[in-house]
């Protein structure tokens, strides 16, 4: 009697020893990052000029002065607001933004399509990649 008590012990034991914990989801869906730089808006406004109007336009930002980028926003602004009611809602902030970020995509892939494409003829061939992607040395 003592017996299969003791194997259903060590059974359950064993079972309870090797079980897999469950697998802990995330409950916040984490978007693709919108810039490469830390978000510290204690430190700077590089993450949200980047996030806002694309790592090239915010390159040219850097360059100007106080009142030339006051006046380039408020352009901006008049894109964004898509409704025309004078002011920018969450929702047009977030669809300019990832606007921005897909036109940003876009350039980079046209970019490199053009670096890879060396005859020019809209077709990236084998030879054509591998020569721009390794040199000449395969």
């Amino acid at each position: 009697m003592l017996f299969p008590r003791l194997v259903l012990c060590v059974g359950a034991w064993a079972l309870c020893g090797s079980a897999k914990p469950t697998e802990r989801k995330e409950r916040v869906v984490r978007e693709a990052p919108l810039s490469a730089r830390e978000h510290d808006d204690a430190q700077s406004f590089d993450y949200d000029h980047d996030a806002f109007l694309g790592a090239e336009e915010a390159k040219s930002f850097d360059q100007l002065t106080p009142e030339e980028s006051k006046e380039r926003l408020g352009k901006i602004v008049g894109k964004i607001d898509e409704d025309g009611d004078g002011f920018v809602t969450v929702e047009e902030l977030k669809a300019w933004i990832k606007f921005a970020q897909k036109r940003w995509i876009y350039e980079d892939v046209e970019r490199q399509w053009k670096g890879h494409d060396l005859n020019e003829d809209g077709l990236v061939s084998w030879e054509e990649y591998k020569n721009a992607t390794y040199g000449y040395i395969l």
